[in-house]
């Protein structure tokens, strides 16, 4: 490190799994970038964060579960991340001003883009989080067609309950956007019916850690095409850091 060594880190709860700080610590070794250090902040509530903006850091990621409820200590969003509703990334303006942006939809679009055949049209979004959001904002520029799929059915989601035999051969893109298969907590899955899974089906997990989430066995079980979220990181980590380094 030098003396003019600037901060860039991961907000957060119970983050010590971080794939940001891992990668970045890496990257920055590789690279030969000697004047940045990445670190965790790891808060107990989002009002903590203004404690972490008072150090006038370079930069930051924002993961679960404070995605949404940053915005609102932001003064400013891109226009993705006001359409997606969701912020992970903070960019440091002039004057300490705080741009609040998304890369994640862009990490989820450009992995997903080099998987897709004539017949994925429709996809089951499990989960309503921040994360979620951002995949259904890729999906639609993808012009694919999405349902939601929650614990409770609403107006706007199905619940697991209904999803059929019809629904499911429908929609042969399924993405788990839940944290349900997370280290280690790996034996949890999305409660889906995967007998009606066959190989035209592509099978996401956000999830990157374990490598092969019970969600992508049991797809892969059925023959179907499985893709963890590990790509997805790294790409909207190098966009993180394109942000961050602008002029």
């Amino acid at each position: 490190m030098t003396d003019h060594c600037r901060t860039f880190g991961l907000i957060g709860k119970n983050i010590d799994y971080s794939f940001s700080q891992n990668y970045f610590s890496r990257k920055f070794a590789e690279e030969s970038i000697n004047d940045a250090v990445y670190v965790n902040f790891d808060i107990e509530e989002i009002s903590q964060v203004l404690a972490v903006f008072a150090q006038k850091n370079s930069g930051y990621n924002v993961t679960i579960p404070y995605k949404k409820q940053i915005i609102p200590y932001l003064h400013q969003l891109s226009p993705e991340a006001e359409a997606i509703g969701a912020v992970n990334v903070v960019q440091v303006l002039a004057g300490s001003k705080l741009k609040g942006h998304n890369t994640d939809w862009s990490g989820f679009y450009h992995s997903l883009q080099p998987l897709l055949k004539s017949h994925h049209q429709k996809a089951l979004v499990l989960g309503t989080g921040g994360a979620s959001e951002a995949v259904c904002y890729a999906l639609k520029k993808l012009k694919i067609n999405i349902t939601k799929v929650s614990r409770y059915h609403s107006a706007n989601t199905l619940s697991y309950e209904d999803l059929d035999e019809k629904i499911m051969t429908e929609h042969t893109i399924i993405i788990n956007c839940t944290p349900l298969g997370t280290f280690p907590d790996i034996e949890n899955y999305p409660d889906i019916p995967y007998t009606y899974l066959n190989e035209n089906h592509l099978l996401y997990d956000l999830i990157y850690n374990p490598e092969e989430t019970r969600f992508l066995q049991r797809g892969k079980e059925q023959g179907a095409v499985i893709k963890n979220g590990y790509e997805m990181l790294a790409i909207q980590a190098e966009e993180s850091w394109k942000i961050w380094n602008e002029k």
